[in-house]
């Protein structure tokens, strides 16, 4: 039953896209095949809601994950870090892949309390290509490919990719989600992650040199 269960973000990946200059779109299509390239869209306005935009995707409270390597990842990860950094993307987004190697530098000059975690929308159906981006990136983090609970909620709310949330350890989403590619990655989620940091009373942190 708890295969079942982790099969559930098979189903997710139904959401996954093509490529565009800015991000990519997913749309639903069927359960039972691999996602098709879908039409180029926009990502939405930025919104004014001071409480950020990311808590309308979920919260990560409860909810059981399979890894790219075979592991499992749940609320407890995110519980062990001050703030975990979450990037969804797919082997079919082009801008996902680009700005993968900046994912991967900004992951490996983070301290400790930090962790960056990745979900590859499509991982389940096609993991050699996942493997093969990560590799090529010198990406040495977790990536998740199958889920259930929370995890497959926050999924089939997304809507573009690459978009990237942050997460406290208490599992809520916190500030903006941040869509499409970041010309100054570092930078820009540096900023994010030391808002989580604020907001829960702990200290901001800098890139290690």
């Amino acid at each position: 039953m708890k295969n079942k269960k982790l099969f559930a973000l098979f189903l997710c990946a139904a959401l996954v896209f093509g490529l565009l200059a800015s991000g990519c779109s997913p749309e639903k299509n069927s359960q039972e095949s691999p996602p098709a390239e879908q039409d180029s869209l926009e990502p939405p306005a930025e919104t004014s809601d001071s409480a950020g935009t990311a808590a309308a995707l979920g919260s990560l409270k409860t909810f059981a994950a399979g890894t790219l390597d075979g592991g499992t990842f749940t609320q407890e990860d995110i519980a062990a870090k001050d703030v975990t950094v979450i990037n969804f993307w797919s082997t079919t987004c082009g801008p996902c892949i680009a700005e993968m190697p900046d994912l991967a530098e900004f992951s490996n000059a983070l301290p400790d309390n930090v962790q960056v975690v990745t979900v590859c929308l499509d991982g389940a159906w096609d993991p050699e290509s996942a493997e093969a981006v990560l590799n090529e990136a010198a990406f040495e983090g977790v990536t998740l490919i199958t889920g259930e609970g929370d995890l497959l909620d926050v999924c089939n709310n997304i809507r573009y990719t690459p978009t990237t949330v942050f997460v406290d350890s208490e599992g809520s989403l916190v500030g903006d989600a941040i869509i499409s590619r970041q010309e100054d990655l570092s930078g820009t989620f540096l900023a994010a992650v030391n808002t989580v940091l604020k907001e829960s009373g702990k200290a901001e942190i800098s890139l290690e040199a």
